[in-house]
């Protein structure tokens, strides 16, 4: 673990380059007062203008609140979505960059009581993410199909054809930049292509750890079933049903984690997707990662030790970059 305040000198100073008189937005909830403190303490000391927005924790996933909030991003350097979900998939976001703010996605949820900001994947060094990431970007730029298989049975396709894939790795230091501080490399699929079996082995992003590998069966862009030893299977899709929203079961993503630091404990959902050694799916709304499909919420499925090819090129073998 580190100290808070170190943890915030990281995110604000290293990853989003504040500078004296720069405007912050601060948005949280009023679970994570303790972290709105330390960024004020920053603020203060760095001679920054923070203003903070404290939302009612329940009202965040779905992202409505944020959309509301979009008219009044647009005078603001910097954002920081500090709440327990992400809302970087919202159209919110999408046009606060464009009109040139800078934001970073820091969903605080930690199963452990701690803060996000404490943690020790954080200080992954981003430089090394970024050499990563374009180690596998430049393989997807023109990329058409990506196969994703595991020795435990997995077996996926994803069309990216006409899709940008990006990456995240904590840092926007300039106009209009769009950070997460998972680490990774992402990219939105054709959402109506997705197809394959997904042994999910490692995370259920939001509502932890995995405890029996569940199968999960894809076609034209759906979870058509869902099965496993134990009641995990069942916890997962009662969580996908409590958003009452179809496109809740479509993937929106396909993310590489990129943090050698990240493990994934189950404490931490941002940690769990960011791990390096695995892959992720994220489900519903993915419009700030280049897609179209609108959702009720976002989350993300991990899974161990991937082998991922582009257009038949192996990329990651058993969760190591072999580019």
């Amino acid at each position: 673990m580190i100290n808070i305040d170190k943890g915030v000198s990281i995110i604000l100073h290293d990853w989003l380059n504040v500078k004296r008189d720069e405007l912050i937005h601060f948005i949280t909830d009023e679970t994570h007062l303790r972290e709105l403190e330390a960024i004020s303490r920053w603020a203060y000391g760095a001679d920054a203008v923070l203003k903070t927005t404290v939302l009612p924790h329940h009202l965040v996933q779905k992202g409505d609140v944020i959309e509301k909030m979009a008219d009044i991003f647009s005078n603001e350097n910097v954002i920081i979505g500090a709440t327990d979900y992400s809302f970087i998939t919202t159209n919110a976001v999408k046009k606060a960059t464009k009109n040139g703010a800078r934001f970073l996605s820091l969903p605080l949820s930690c199963a452990d009581g701690s803060s996000l900001i404490e943690n020790d994947f954080i200080t992954m060094d981003p430089r090394a993410a970024m050499k990563d990431a374009r180690r596998i970007l430049r393989f997807m730029e023109n990329g058409k199909i990506v196969r994703v298989t595991t020795r435990k049975g997995t077996d996926m396709c994803f069309e990216i054809r006409g899709r940008k894939a990006g990456y995240f790795n904590g840092q926007a230091r300039k106009k209009g930049e769009t950070a997460s501080s998972s680490f990774e490399v992402y990219v939105a699929p054709i959402e109506d292509k997705t197809r394959g079996t997904l042994i999910l082995d490692a995370s259920f992003g939001y509502i932890g750890l995995v405890k029996n590998p569940v199968r999960i069966e894809f076609e034209k862009g759906k979870i058509v079933s869902c099965q496993s030893k134990g009641n995990d299977a069942e916890k997962l899709m009662d969580y996908i049903r409590s958003f009452n929203s179809e496109n809740m079961f479509r993937p929106g993503e396909l993310g590489i984690g990129l943090n050698r630091i990240s493990k994934t404990r189950g404490v931490s959902y941002i940690e769990d997707e960011s791990a390096y050694h695995t892959f992720h799916i994220g489900m519903g709304r993915n419009f700030g990662l280049g897609g179209k499909q609108d959702a009720a919420g976002h989350f993300d499925l991990v899974t161990n030790d991937p082998t991922i090819e582009v257009d038949g090129k192996i990329i990651m073998k058993d969760g190591d970059l072999v580019v």
